[in-house]
């Protein structure tokens, strides 16, 4: 047998390409430092004696001894440290690879407890225990099988050690021991009870595996998904909440969106979410949750009647990790308007306004964006105001979690539209406050904020002397015309609309050069981004010589071309901004060596009377200026 110092793992090296996004829970754990020659507790020295034995070569002498070790309470760290500390799991692996399936059985019993153990598991890593244990995976012995299943489940809770099983090809293994099953059976009175068993210890396995992304592809390519997709089924929760909590790992990926749609699984998760383990319920939920991306998973949730439970384990706000998978489930399913219907019939907007205090973030970012979807709805923006919702979203713009001030920015722009609503949030500072928000690095939350501040600005009483009061504001703003990132932009000229209305801050504007930096911007292709911009170019020639300007900083022939987008709204935008810029002579004559004419012509005709009266209005001044100049030509 070669000694287990001498067989080192092949995944030691770090892989660069294994997936970087995956969570580590080792990493997240302290590391123990062992202290030097302290006093030695009672059980190191047991177990260093019961170390001589299991060196001795006799197997029921080695059974016996490994019987004894597990006698000690190994739940211990004093105790784990002992068998690593005098070499005791070395012999452990080493036993394992003897042909005495009772000391590989015994000594599997041993490292399945130790491992729970971070510096363990990485010990065992280290000295090529995994290796092995995948081997044993294809033992005919079904106790066997199952200890190195759940000893793996332990081990891989680590990026190297989840490389190791899969390059060792325990992927495959582990998925077909969930292939116990008789095909079509869903009743557990038709499983043997070891069967289960063995797929209990897969489905363990599988899902600390599958905080890989390659390991997930590695089980959908061996089959992985109908199987997992049976038990399901099962109405044993032990062997559901593996099979559950793989799902919803897996469930980031497309692929696996995909056919937990297909294969019928949203039926069984909905089923689950009444479960009386709290455990099972919150795998189910975050599985929906992940799902919940895509439309059709939304509507199958409620057609299974998801959303009702969903809602009642809103009340269940002690245990934050399944509250905080139950609000991320309704902010998906609430994209789509018909549950946000059944959402108000289960008064899901006065629960999520309830928990806007005192909870971990996470759970703030999910019931906020929950929140964001239904308030699209002006009675439930109505809800929100009324239950008192306002002032804790205020409170929370002063946070620094991006993802949460993201979701707040978009729940009290919506809001804002609401007078009510408007007048709390300007009491509060709360302009100022998202405001503010521009400077934040993240362009989310840039965005986010700016597209906040156009309602504020609609709808606050002295807009205009609000955002003059904002020291260093309308600098802060046009500077954003900088940057890169086309949503930032594209809200920020939203914004920049609705600030110019205000003719002092119109003039403030111009001063901070906002001309110019829009008029780099016009060669864009995005549509959003071209239809606010065409709208804050309109408005910003009603001050002084802008309209000049923007001719000589090359903006107007670009902005011909926006008319031959396939979007209605960047037409009428587009055919504002010429409007106005055609009141001067040499813009006009830029417009029609591109070919306006013909273009505004086709939208004289339309059905929106604002883009009708535009493309008019801009045809009628081109054409003035041709009589003019004819006039004076010919006189």
């Amino acid at each position: 047998m070669q000694p287990a110092s001498k067989r080192k793992t092949s995944g030691m090296s770090e892989d660069v390409s294994e997936s970087s996004s995956e969570s580590d829970e080792d990493e997240q754990q302290p590391v123990r430092c062992q202290e030097g020659n302290t006093d030695l507790s009672a059980e190191y020295w047991g177990i260093q004696k019961l170390v001589k034995y299991l060196k001795g070569g006799d197997p029921t002498v080695t059974v016996i001894a490994l019987c004894s070790m597990r006698d000690f309470n190994l739940a211990q760290e004093a105790c784990q440290m002992a068998i690593r500390d005098i070499g005791c799991l070395e012999v452990l692996i080493n036993l394992l690879e003897t042909e005495e399936i009772k000391c590989q059985i015994a000594s599997l019993k041993i490292l399945k407890e130790i491992s729970q153990n971070t510096l363990i598991r990485h010990a065992i890593a280290d000295l090529g225990g995994l290796e092995v244990m995948v081997q044993i995976l294809d033992s005919p012995d079904r106790d066997l099988k199952c200890l190195a299943a759940e000893t793996i489940a332990n081990i891989a809770r680590f990026k190297r050690a989840r490389r190791t099983v899969r390059q060792q090809g325990g992927i495959k293994r582990l998925v077909g021991l969930l292939e116990c099953i008789s095909v079509g059976s869903t009743s557990l009175t038709s499983y043997q009870a070891k069967d289960t068993e063995i797929a209990r210890c897969g489905a363990l396995a599988l899902w600390s595996c599958s905080k890989s992304i390659k390991n997930k592809e590695a089980i959908r390519k061996a089959g992985g998904i109908p199987l997992l997709a049976r038990w399901l089924k099962c109405s044993d929760a032990n062997i559901v909440i593996p099979v559950v909590g793989t799902l919803q790992e897996c469930a980031s990926e497309p692929s696996y969106r995909l056919a937990i749609r297909t294969e019928g699984m949203i039926e069984y998760l909905v089923k689950n979410l009444s479960s009386e383990h709290e455990e099972l319920q919150m795998h189910c939920a975050s599985a929906i949750f992940k799902c919940g991306e895509d439309k059709e998973t939304r509507d199958l949730v409620r057609q299974h009647g998801g959303l009702q439970p969903l809602s009642v384990l809103l009340g269940n706000s002690e245990n934050k990790q399944l509250l905080a998978a139950v609000t991320g489930a309704i902010w998906k399913c609430a994209i789509s308007e018909e549950n946000v219907s059944k959402f108000q019939e289960y008064k899901v907007v006065e629960a999520l306004v309830g928990l806007l205090t005192d909870q971990p973030e996470e759970v703030l970012v999910n019931v906020i964006g929950a929140l964001g979807e239904c308030c699209q709805e002006p009675v439930n923006r109505s809800t929100i105001c009324r239950c008192g919702g306002i002032p804790p979203l205020v409170q929370l713009l002063s946070g620094t979690n991006q993802a949460l001030l993201v979701n707040v920015n978009k729940v009290l722009g919506a809001c804002a539209t609401e007078p009510d609503a408007m007048i709390i949030i300007d009491r509060l500072d709360g302009v100022r406050l998202i405001w503010s928000l521009l400077k934040n690095p993240d362009p989310d939350v840039q965005a986010t904020a700016a597209w906040a501040i156009c309602p504020c600005i609609e709808n606050a009483k002295d807009a205009g002397e609000m955002v003059r009061s904002f020291v260093g504001g309308l600098e802060l703003i046009v500077n954003l015309l900088k940057s890169n990132n086309k949503e930032v932009l594209a809200s920020v000229c939203a914004a920049i609309t609705n600030i110019a209305k205000d003719e002092e801050n119109l003039a403030v504007l111009t001063d901070h050069g906002v001309v110019p930096l829009l008029s780099k911007l016009a060669n864009t292709t995005n549509n959003r981004l071209r239809r606010h911009l065409a709208e804050a170019i309109s408005r910003c020639c009603m001050w002084g010589s802008n309209r000049v300007t923007f001719g000589e900083s090359k903006a107007v022939a670009p902005l011909v071309r926006y008319l031959k987008s396939n979007d209605p709204a960047v037409h009428r935008a587009t055919a504002q901004a010429l409007y106005e810029l055609s009141e001067d002579p040499n813009n006009c004559i830029t417009m029609h060596e591109n070919g306006v004419v013909k273009l505004l012509l086709a939208m004289v005709g339309s059905a929106d009377e604002t883009l009708q009266e535009a493309a008019a209005g801009c045809i009628a001044n081109i054409r003035r200026l041709a009589l003019a100049t004819e006039k004076a030509k010919y006189g």
